[in-house]
């Protein structure tokens, strides 16, 4: 089976394929970059700045 792309259709895609690999990409190295945080200090941390708000703006789930 052969499927014929014009060069719109396939700048297209790989435009989009780049930018989802690179946003991945970047998820892992912000999830990399963040310290690790102990029940114990997250615990104390929690008691000074009080837990956040339950509003959710984007919630990623990786693994590394």
């Amino acid at each position: 089976m052969t499927t014929k792309l014009d060069e719109r259709q396939l700048k297209t895609l790989i435009k989009e394929s780049m930018k989802e690999i690179i946003s991945s990409e970047f998820m892992k190295l912000r999830a990399f970059l963040v310290p690790y945080v102990s029940a114990e200090e997250q615990k104390e941390i929690e008691q000074i700045y009080k837990k956040p708000s339950g509003k959710i703006t984007k919630s990623y789930k990786i693994e590394i």
